[in-house]
């Protein structure tokens, strides 16, 4: 399969560097306005390198990454599609919930493979508390902070870190937002860097999610409070810790860790990205999954920056 990389950031690299480990599959090039970035990876990867989108998108193409910065999303979305071309766009979908329904739009008038790339689905932990969860899921509460990054100056901490974990409520609840709320605070960049997101679900499910750029260290937690069991997962580690209902008898619990085999989550991404464009069958993180995070995050925006 013939693939290409759009944006060559620390994710594009990522996606590039998968895609060149993996069996069957040919980068044909890849395109980024960094001339010093190109020589980089032409020299690491020897893939065909591109200043111009169009160059790549010229060619034969069985699927493309797009990893470039969010208020970019649009515009190299509709130019991927237009072409024909089956489309995995980095998470969040698209800068507003607008322009991630023209891209859904398109993909679908042209039926076209367009996966968002909610990476976090792919990571063994959360695959592990989506199974001991089920649907008897009271509440989830999911850490995610971590330094502030240089890197990211196009959207504040919620769009960037925050859409993770709206995707994974959805996606771990089987529901979607009844109701939300937030309060935001701006210490560093021209964005909003911590956030507190509370939030009730259709099936009422309670969630909350705590996410920042001001702490020193990188934490990824998530805790689900069942009915008859509590889940501990830290999704950096891939450790997940089972615990039994709390007897009032004996005052006494067990607790059960599950053994995983640490995998990469990207790299599970892509693939299952490109057997559902090979085989013809629904990618696993659709746009329309993309474009519901997009217009949660547009409601927290509305109540707490």
């Amino acid at each position: 399969m013939k693939v290409g990389v759009i944006g060559l950031g620390w994710m594009g690299r990522v996606h590039l560097r998968n895609y060149c480990e993996m069996q069957g599959v040919e980068v044909v090039g890849v395109v980024d306005p960094n001339e010093e970035i190109l020589g980089e990876v032409a020299q690491q990867f020897r893939v065909p390198v591109h200043t111009d989108l169009s160059a790549l998108l010229a060619k034969d193409l069985a699927a493309v990454s797009v990893c470039v910065p969010t208020i970019l999303h649009h515009d190299v979305g509709l130019a991927v599609l237009g072409r024909g071309i089956p489309a995995l766009i980095e998470k969040p979908l698209a800068a507003t919930a607008a322009e991630g329904e023209a891209l859904v739009a398109l993909a679908k008038s042209k039926n076209l493979p367009l996966m968002v790339g909610h990476v976090e689905r792919f990571n063994p932990a959360v695959q592990r508390v989506k199974q001991l969860a089920g649907d008897d899921v009271i509440s989830i509460q999911i850490e995610r902070v971590g330094p502030y990054p240089p890197r990211i100056q196009d959207v504040g901490v919620i769009k960037d870190l925050g859409s993770h974990d709206i995707d994974l409520i959805r996606h771990i609840t089987g529901s979607e937002f009844s109701q939300v709320y937030a309060v935001t605070s701006r210490t560093i960049g021209k964005h909003e860097d911590s956030a507190l997101i509370t939030a009730q679900m259709d099936n009422g499910v309670l969630a909350s999610i705590n996410t920042n750029w001001v702490t020193p260290y990188k934490s990824r937690r998530i805790h689900v409070a069942c009915k008859s069991k509590y889940i501990e997962a830290n999704l950096i580690t891939q450790e997940v810790k089972e615990y039994s209902q709390f007897s009032t008898y004996d005052k006494s619990y067990s607790v059960r860790e599950w053994p995983l085999i640490y995998r990469e989550p990207v790299k599970e991404e892509l693939n299952q990205f490109l057997r559902a464009v090979r085989e013809g069958t629904p990618v696993p993180i659709t746009g329309e999954d993309g474009l519901a995070v997009l217009r949660t995050i547009e409601r927290v925006m509305a109540c707490g920056c």
